[in-house]
């Protein structure tokens, strides 16, 4: 018998667990404004308000903790992660090499249906009521930009930061939320000009301005 004939020898398949499902309630949380960056994530509180035992709650902190939203210490409640201004640099930096290479994609490749995502998401701006609503419809535009390039390993780098890019958006609007709700729809409005004017450096120029932005305004602290 060949090394290819062996029997092959695994763990039985598991279905998606309560622990995934809890750890959706509370991003949710987190990405709603209801847990702050810096909020203690207690297990037995959490496992009462949700209604469910500690054991799911646990794995749903530890889900939430390799997303990098969630930041936990031996003997202490886990918490709602804040980002230094490191993590905001690195963050930032990897999140510009993706885009960059994901608007030059969309830029050269996407046809004009594959625009529609995008140019519908920015659309959807207009309806936000408030900041958090924004960061969600902000997300949801990047999501479209990304699923637009048609790069699959691009995509999963880009769900691999995606909610610490959500969680930056959030300490962003915390810092202040001076004109955002106009500002973001006029950013993301010229966005879609970018892209559908079809000139890449142009694009990825704009898009580095968009980021800028933001960064600055949570580093500066102003």
């Amino acid at each position: 018998m060949s090394k290819n004939d062996r029997p092959v020898h695994l763990a039985p398949a598991r279905r998606r667990g309560l622990g995934s499902e809890v750890a959706d309630m509370i991003r949710s949380g987190i990405f709603l404004g209801r847990f702050q960056p810096g909020a203690p994530l207690r297990e037995v509180e959490l496992a009462a308000a949700l209604e469910v035992s500690r054991g799911p709650v646990r794995d749903a902190l530890q889900l939430l903790e390799r997303e990098g939203i969630v930041r936990s210490a031996f003997h202490r409640s886990a918490t709602v992660t804040v980002l230094s201004d490191e993590d905001v640099a690195e963050l930032d930096s990897l999140r510009g090499a993706l885009e960059d290479l994901a608007v030059r994609r969309v830029v050269e490749h996407a046809s004009d249906a594959n625009l529609v995502p995008i140019v519908m998401a920015a659309k959807a701006m207009a309806r936000a009521q408030d900041p958090y609503g924004m960061v969600k419809c902000d997300i949801d535009f990047h999501d479209a930009v990304f699923a637009a390039a048609k790069h699959e390993r691009l995509l999963e780098a880009w769900a691999a930061i995606r909610s610490q890019v959500f969680l930056f958006l959030i300490m962003r609007v915390n810092t202040s939320m001076a004109g955002y709700l106009d500002h973001v729809r006029l950013e993301h409005d010229m966005l879609v000009g970018a892209l559908r004017a079809r000139n890449a450096e142009a694009a990825v120029e704009m898009f580095k301005v968009h980021r800028k932005h933001a960064f600055d305004l949570l580093t500066s602290g102003d």
